[in-house]
């Protein structure tokens, strides 16, 4: 009783059956081709995360998870490291912390603050802003301007 239009018909009711299993392979086969954590990548597309960051020192990126929020964080150098902007850092803060020139990642105050190193007392000095006293001054009108710790009640700036 199976005549052709019978067959034509049940041809036709499982052709988009057919191609439906066929897109699900093809789109397992495309996740399968995805990088694992941990694996070189040049774009997000690459990772099962869907996330392509640099996650050292080493400029090369690499596929690595999302944060909780599902963001894809770079890798930020922790306190102690060489830096040149706050950015870099996971405290956000990149300061000099001694008499070099070069800063480093260091932890904020409690207070959320990104203090520098500030010159001792006695050492010389152009601005207040460099001493950890806050006063550079002049002892005597020939003498160079150094850090000095601040007196009297009011803890002012004054020469002894």
């Amino acid at each position: 009783m199976a005549g052709p239009g019978w067959t034509m018909l049940l041809l036709l009711l499982l052709l988009p059956l057919g191609s439906l299993v066929g897109y699900g392979l093809q789109k397992q086969q495309m996740n399968l081709s995805h990088k694992v954590i941990g694996e070189p990548c040049r774009s997000h597309e690459e990772c099962q995360s869907n996330c392509c960051t640099t996650n050292s020192l080493d400029p090369h990126t690499l596929c690595t998870p999302k944060t909780i929020l599902l963001q894809c964080l770079p890798w930020k150098k922790p306190n102690g490291y060489r830096c040149s902007d706050n950015s870099e850092c996971q405290s956000s803060c990149c300061v000099r912390n001694n008499k070099s020139p070069q800063e480093f990642c260091t932890s904020q105050t409690i207070f959320l603050q990104c203090v520098p190193w500030r010159k001792p007392n006695g050492n010389f000095c152009s601005s207040h802003q460099e001493c950890s006293s806050q006063c550079c001054i002049q002892l005597r009108e020939d003498s160079p301007f150094r850090c000095m710790p601040r007196t009297g009640i009011l803890a002012q700036c004054l020469p002894l």
